[in-house]
């Protein structure tokens, strides 16, 4: 391999993959404002309006930006010194995911539209921008939903019970003339029912029927807080613990805020913490 075409190479890598360039920076925003338009063109293909009169237009636009950002995923291949370990990353694997729907809609119809699975790639707007302190904030949150996954799947396991239960009641006391023509039909019913969507495609028709219909709804309100109070207790846990981290040199006082520059206790000058 050459010096010159490690120069070109080393030169595309800091280019994709860098942000702390003039030209860096412009290509990941141009990037971006290329997905959010690809991501509208594919929206209006599928307005029937826009679809019969700019339907070569459309298709035209759509191959534009799948052969660009198919261009820009081989480069991106070519330029990293790691090229497995990008494949196999979450936004290689998106990158390849946002350009092969319209390849695979020439064997398979209308899985075109999967593209916007392109907006994923946004993401990138956090290392663009300089925006990388909010994804400590988002790193918060998974903390929290992965340390209350357990409470909630047991949660869910009983609204599954319960709609099970009540579905099995609404098939027998209504029977297929008022539309609860099976179990998991009645079991549909009342999953909406609980989550107070209510479709209305499906309504009992009986006294009985209205009366769990009735108990369905006030479960629903019932229990539908339940998630929320789990994840609130364990963003509290989270925060607590940040807290505890962010202690003082001087005094050795916890209990800080994660911005907070001077001790509460002593006024002493609080290390910075670094962004993830």
């Amino acid at each position: 391999m050459t010096p010159e075409r490690e120069t070109v190479k080393e030169y595309l890598n800091r280019v994709i993959f860098g942000t702390d360039t003039p030209a860096g920076k412009a290509f990941d925003l141009v990037l971006i404002y290329s997905i959010f338009v690809s991501v509208a063109v594919v929206m209006l293909d599928s307005l029937q309006v826009f679809a019969v009169e700019f339907k070569l237009y459309l298709n035209a636009a759509e191959w534009f930006f799948t052969v660009l950002f198919s261009v820009e995923y081989a480069l991106r291949i070519y330029c990293t010194p790691k090229r497995w370990r990008y494949v196999r990353s979450f936004y290689g694997i998106i990158d390849l995911l946002a350009i092969l729907p319209t390849y695979l809609a020439l064997f398979i119809g209308n899985i075109n539209y999967l593209v916007v699975i392109r907006l994923l790639r946004v993401l990138r707007i956090f290392r663009v921008l300089k925006l990388m302190r909010y994804l400590e904030e988002a790193n918060l949150l998974t903390r929290a939903i992965l340390a209350s996954q357990r409470k909630i799947l047991v949660f869910f396991g009983t609204v599954l019970v319960l709609a099970t239960v009540f579905g099995a009641l609404m098939f027998v006391v209504e029977g297929g003339g008022h539309g609860f023509t099976s179990i998991p039909n009645s079991i549909y019913w009342t999953i909406v029912t609980i989550t107070t969507v209510g479709y209305g495609d499906i309504t009992p028709q009986t006294s009985l029927g209205k009366i769990i219909a009735s108990l369905a709804m006030l479960t629903g309100y019932s229990i539908i807080a339940v998630p929320t109070g789990i994840l609130t207790a364990e963003l509290n846990q989270e925060l607590m613990r940040e807290r505890v981290k962010h202690a003082c040199p001087a005094c050795h006082g916890v209990g800080h805020e994660r911005d907070a520059t001077y001790c509460k206790f002593c006024g002493e000058e609080l290390p910075k913490r670094t962004h993830l």
